[in-house]
């Protein structure tokens, strides 16, 4: 039996070009490599899952190439595959989660002072550098001042809040953003052409939505729905089953249902969704995000915000237009008070069955005020 590698390692990028929704990063760290106009000391913060370490070690990477190839690694000279089979001694790695003491600073103190073994720089990496004390913080203030000339620094964080002030201001700063569900598709898609898995555009939507902007999370969720099945197939079905996740299909019948003041089927599709094992909230703040894509497809600038796929964003136009902005946003505030005061009723299922009652006869309501305002006006 051969040894599986997880997509996350198996894909990871060995190159600037091949990290995925950091362009403004990658392209400032290419440009500064090619100019020779290398700082000292690095910070990279952001979301997890996002390729901050990943830039850290093709960073580290690059600047001891000997042909680099516009800025980026050639993967081919001895300092290259030193670093790609892992027995670099140019690269010194530190994960302050779990090494987060004043001797561990110490050590890396001790690093830094010893030239590099082949290359120009040796690069010390700090990953969640915010889990240092305080003590190692201090410890490694004044190498960070003041380093050798052939260190440099890279440090990672999820939390740069929790970074002393006195660190922050010596460190160039790099903001790193969220992966959109769009740049997450396209990397799934280039992985299952590769791995020769067929899977429908909507379903990696579902896995780029479920993972929250960190492309280590939507690997790791597709490697498990890859392995839900032999086949080489993913579905939409396949998905939702396996992430226990509401088809869409039951909010656009309910937002039907409640156009139509249908207060008996709306109740039964309630009962019919709690008898599939889904919690009341799930349900609730799904219904909560299908309104909203409803409220913002009604206009072009604001449908683009919505995160799915072109099919599926054209359905929501159509059912905003049927149904009309006014009720759309009453909808949402009745819907975003049971969101706030679910957790704190006694009887949630009632809660819900109430507000839905609610919602079945907001349209001969909304039509009423706008009668009576018409009267006064007159």
């Amino acid at each position: 039996m051969s040894d599986f590698t997880v997509s996350a390692r198996k894909y990871r990028p060995g190159t600037f070009g091949s990290v995925l929704g950091q362009e403004h990063v990658s392209n400032t760290l290419r440009n500064a490599i090619k100019l020779n106009k290398i700082a000292h000391a690095f910070l990279f913060t952001g979301p997890r899952g996002v390729g901050k370490t990943t830039s850290a070690r093709i960073f580290a990477k690059a600047i001891n190439c000997e042909n680099l190839q516009d800025g980026e690694p050639c993967n081919e000279c001895v300092s290259c595959k030193n670093f790609n089979e892992g027995r670099s001694f140019n690269i010194y790695e530190l994960d302050a989660a779990s090494n987060n003491g004043v001797e561990y600073i110490r050590e890396l103190n001790d690093q830094v002072r010893i030239p590099p073994q082949h290359g120009k720089y040796k690069i010390i990496i700090i990953d969640e550098v915010h889990m240092l004390s305080q003590a190692a913080f201090n410890a490694f203030l004044k190498t960070l001042e003041e380093p050798p000339a052939h260190a440099k620094f890279i440090l990672a964080t999820t939390e740069k809040h929790k970074i002393l002030p006195t660190i922050l201001s010596r460190c160039q700063i790099y903001d790193f953003k969220r992966i959109t569900p769009d740049d997450a598709v396209k990397n799934l898609e280039e992985i299952c052409e590769k791995e020769g898995i067929t899977a429908e555009k909507q379903a990696l939507y579902l896995i780029g939505q479920k993972a929250d902007g960190a492309m280590r999370d939507a690997l790791s969720i597709f490697d498990r729905l890859v392995s839900y099945k032999t086949d080489k197939q993913l579905t939409y079905q396949d998905v939702i089953e396996n992430l226990n996740i509401l088809n869409y299909e039951y909010y656009f019948k309910l937002t039907q249902l409640v156009y139509e003041e249908n207060l008996t089927e709306t109740l039964v599709l309630f009962n019919q969704i709690m008898s599939l094992g889904f919690d009341g909230h799930q349900f609730v703040v799904g219904f909560l995000e299908h309104i909203r894509n409803l409220m913002f497809a009604l206009d072009p600038k604001t449908a683009a915000l919505i995160e799915s796929s072109v099919e599926v964003i054209e359905r929501y136009k159509e059912q905003s237009k049927i149904v009309g902005p006014s009720l759309l946003l009453t909808a949402l505030n009745i819907l975003n008070q049971v969101d706030l005061n679910f957790k704190q009723s006694k009887n949630p299922r009632l809660l819900v069955e109430l507000n839905l009652m609610k919602l079945c006869h907001l349209k001969s309501s909304l039509t009423v005020a706008q009668i009576a305002t018409g009267e006064k006006k007159k």
